[in-house]
């Protein structure tokens, strides 16, 4: 962008109400997994509305990214509360997943109540490889914004390597990463500043409301009463809740033992969601028996297909459960399948709230400072070749679906699928097209050819 051209004063402040109506409306549409939410984010609230610089942004989005948690939902708390204190993050996040709670819910249920629906399955497939499309585009957008040297590429380059050719764990890239950030802060500084260099590329899109510059405002400073105050809210919260659900069902009730459960899940979840589908997968199939092998991966299909954070797929998981496990007695299938959706949402993202409003002042405090923001550069270079093996990791699976890890190539390649997902890129990449246009486009062709089969 042309720095010439861009606006010199900040956009006029943004009332609560309009924050609401954005943030209602980015729960209906953030289509396209943690990258792809980012990429939206970044796009209408740095570029288009200049709500929050780019450096700040990015020095958000690093520490979300640092945390155990859905780091979309994390960057968009983060960013309500810094505009409208507490409220503005609580509003934030939870219009960023209520959407996403009840299409995914209203999904099991159809799923459960009336099986495999040919217009319905079509739907589906023709949506998986435009999801894979929508990924691979938001890698583009993310790492051409944060990898800005050499260095930040060489490091998401052997990321990508270690999580693909030999299976390191995310946690142990981050830790990697962090200290290579710090120690590469020392040494070469202009390499680590926040967004990789960013600046020094030229790219700027105006003064915003939260600039560079911009002071902290009064409730984003750190204050150990605010510290205490906020983490004995969140306890409390989560021994009521705990609470409610021993008095229905006693401590190995199934809502409890889900309660606990997602509670462990939530602490676990650094890499994102496929991190811990692994560990969902055993606690929900293999010991507590709340749903078979086949419906978490159908229950995976449904999340990579709805608005919202694909560890949403804890919902499902939570229907199914409360479902098959009749909380309620059978007659009240669908009233027990929506209590385990809701118990598995809010115990899996109620400390990412807390993670924001207890770690956001300590965070803010360091946005100008190199040992702070190095480390969290390093991690972002880092996360950009993780988000792109989740990329070919995804399109292996809609473009030879039968495979496995033995056999990676098994059975027949689904062309169509191949089709439809080079369509859906060109239409990003070379026609800036929206992700709502494409993921409609290519459902109705799913749909079509269900149809004509």
């Amino acid at each position: 962008m042309d720095t010439d051209s861009t606006p010199n004063a900040p956009p006029p402040p943004v009332s609560f109400g309009e924050a609401f109506l954005y943030w209602l409306k980015l729960g209906f549409i953030s289509f396209g997994g943690p990258a792809g939410q980012i990429a939206m984010m970044h796009q209408e609230l740095v570029e288009r509305r200049r709500w929050i610089s780019e450096r700040r942004f990015l020095h958000a989005l690093n520490y979300c990214m640092l945390l155990p948690g859905p780091e979309a939902t994390q960057l968009a708390v983060y960013i309500g509360w810094m505009m409208h204190r507490t409220w503005g993050g609580i509003v934030a996040g939870v219009l960023f997943v209520l959407p996403s709670v009840f299409m995914l819910a209203g999904l099991t249920w159809v799923y459960l109540a009336f099986g495999n629906v040919p217009a319905v399955a079509g739907i589906l497939y023709g949506i998986k490889p435009a999801v894979t499309a929508i990924v691979v585009f938001a890698a583009y957008r993310i790492g051409s914004r944060a990898l800005r040297n050499g260095v930040l590429w060489a490091m998401a380059a052997t990321a990508f390597v270690a999580i693909f050719v030999f299976d390191v764990p995310f946690p142990a890239i981050v830790l990697t990463a962090a200290i290579l950030g710090y120690a590469g802060g020392q040494i070469a500084p202009e390499k680590f500043r926040a967004g990789g260099g960013h600046a020094a590329g030229g790219r700027h899109y105006g003064a915003a409301l939260i600039d560079d510059d911009t002071p902290s405002p009064s409730w984003v400073r750190f204050s150990w009463g605010r510290l205490i105050a906020y983490s004995a809210m969140g306890l409390a919260l989560w021994a009521g809740a705990m609470a409610l659900l021993m008095a229905q069902g006693g401590w190995s009730g199934v809502l409890t033992q889900m309660g606990w459960f997602f509670t462990k899940a939530a602490l676990l979840t650094f890499g994102g969601a496929y991190a811990v589908l692994p560990y969902v997968y055993q606690g929900g199939v293999e010991q507590y028996g709340w749903l078979t092998g086949p419906q978490m991966m159908d229950g995976l299909a449904l999340g990579e297909t709805t608005p919202g954070p694909l560890i949403m797929v804890v919902a499902f998981v939570g229907f199914v459960g409360g479902w098959t496990k009749q909380v309620f007695g059978p007659d009240a299938l669908a009233l027990a399948g929506i209590a385990g959706a809701f118990v598995a949402t809010f115990f899996t993202f109620l400390p990412s709230f807390l993670f924001i409003l207890i770690g956001g002042p300590l965070v803010e405090a360091t946005h100008g400072e190199i040992r702070f923001t190095s480390p969290l550069t390093g991690i972002t270079a880092a996360v950009v070749g993780v988000v792109i093996n989740l990329a070919v990791f995804f399109a292996w699976h809609v473009l030879w679906p039968q495979g496995t890890p033995a056999l990676p190539f098994a059975g027949k390649f689904e062309w169509l699928s191949a089709l439809i997902s080079l369509g859906a890129a060109i239409a990003l990449f070379r026609f800036k097209a929206g992700i709502m246009p494409v993921i409609g486009a290519c459902a109705a062709l799913g749909m079509a050819f269900a149809l004509l089969q």
